[in-house]
């Protein structure tokens, strides 16, 4: 792959942090200033963080480097979601954090790798390794589900995603966020969230429905039918309560709903 400005940025945050701070010299040494890649550096930080005794660490850390190093896809979708994370977390002001840290964007990491097996047919691998990600970082995401890039999984504690979920680009999802099947039903059963969504903490979407380009979802939402683009929905079960101004609300981070009083007076429920 050419050369990657995101890498080249985190190496500079390193080398700054390592100068300043003794005890961080030996953490950022093994985990990035003496690695080759983005995706050479991963491997390294999430066999540190996943490996369990079971499987060795040195033998997670080469199947998550041949992950990387044979899909471009999956690596090329890790440098948006860390672009993601520093652009829209308010609490986030470099690429050193979420990489060393946030448990949002190591386990999506993670399930790129995962969801890399299962695409290749090593479907037990696959689901193996989506157990330790639930085990570490409590987010659980089947490898088979489709995510794509620039995502931002907001402290993403207690995040599921179902097997035929979709997500597309640019979404932006909050901590204990449910995209999950109404039942027994087998097929194609979860949600499709389009690009530019915004889903508040809590929410659950339940079943094969759509959530339009640029909707907003508000915090511990219920929603059991196709959201249209561009609205906010809330309630249990949602209901639109208003338009959506921004383009891509998820991109502003704005959770604060339209129609406001409407809403605190049960009008729009």
């Amino acid at each position: 792959m050419p050369e990657s400005p995101i890498w080249n940025s985190l190496l500079k945050e390193a080398r700054s942090v390592a100068s300043k701070e003794r005890i961080l010299s030996n953490v950022l040494t093994e985990y990035v200033l003496e690695r080759d890649s983005l995706g050479d550096a991963l491997s390294w930080r999430l066999s540190s963080r996943l490996s369990n005794g079971t499987v060795p660490e040195l033998e997670l850390r080469e199947l998550l480097q041949y992950c990387f190093s044979h899909s471009e896809d999956a690596l090329a979708a890790v440098e948006r979601d860390l672009l993601a994370v520093k652009e829209r977390d308010p609490a986030c002001n470099d690429f050193l954090s979420p990489f060393l840290y946030f448990k949002g964007f190591q386990a999506l990491s993670a399930y790129r790798s995962a969801h890399y097996l299962w695409k290749g047919g090593r479907r037990d691998l696959a689901l193996y390794l989506q157990s330790l990600i639930a085990v570490v970082y409590s987010v659980d995401i089947h490898p088979a589900a489709v995510i794509g890039k620039g995502i931002l999984l907001d402290h993403a504690t207690g995040f599921v995603a179902g097997e035929t979920t979709v997500i597309d680009d640019d979404v932006s999802i909050l901590h204990e966020v449910t995209l999950g099947g109404t039942g027994k039903a087998r097929g194609d059963r979860h949600p499709k969230i389009r690009s530019g969504v915004l889903i508040g903490a809590g929410a659950k979407i339940l079943g094969n429905v759509v959530v339009g380009e640029g909707a907003r979802v508000g915090a511990s939402s219920v929603v059991l039918a196709d959201v249209p683009p561009h609205v906010s929905v809330a309630g249990v079960p949602s209901r639109v309560i208003g338009e959506v101004k921004e383009r891509a609300p998820s991109l502003a981070m704005d959770h604060s709903l339209e129609n406001l009083k409407e809403y605190e007076a049960g009008g729009g429920i």
